[in-house]
């Protein structure tokens, strides 16, 4: 299977776990490192809303808690009709771990629908760099 088809059927399977009981949007993400693991997550609700946890954030959190801190490409999974790409707050979160050419696509059941770079998504972002990191 190739690498973007893996990383769709990570997205996908993982956004059926979302815990979604108020929007009833599930989303899930999965996010591929450059040596090929691959880490997902789902959106994650609070009746509190601003407590709640996106897709991509959750990746990420298994990303690093796995040792693992560089995004190779990523694959964001939504629903109906409009293209779901990472919210404002994810999309610097991917910019923390990813480089400004990274891969991110979107997707919905049927499969990917547009792909984007981190630097269309967040043009002339802040990043690592900023601070004299990396």
């Amino acid at each position: 299977m190739a690498p973007l088809d893996t990383l769709f059927h990570a997205a996908r399977a993982v956004q059926a776990k979302a815990y979604a009981p108020y929007s009833r949007f599930k989303v899930g993400a999965a996010i591929m490192t450059p040596d090929g693991k691959i880490f997902a997550g789902c959106n994650v609700e609070n009746a509190a809303y601003p407590v709640g946890s996106c897709a991509e954030g959750g990746a990420i959190s298994a990303m690093v808690a796995s040792g693992e801190s560089r995004i190779a490409a990523i694959v964001v999974m939504g629903e109906g009709d409009s293209l779901v790409t990472p919210c404002g707050g994810c999309r610097q979160r991917i910019r923390e771990f990813a480089a400004p050419d990274t891969a991110i696509h979107v997707a919905g059941p049927e499969g990917i629908r547009k792909s984007f770079t981190l630097d269309e998504l967040l043009p002339f972002s802040f990043g690592p760099h900023n601070l004299g990191a990396r």
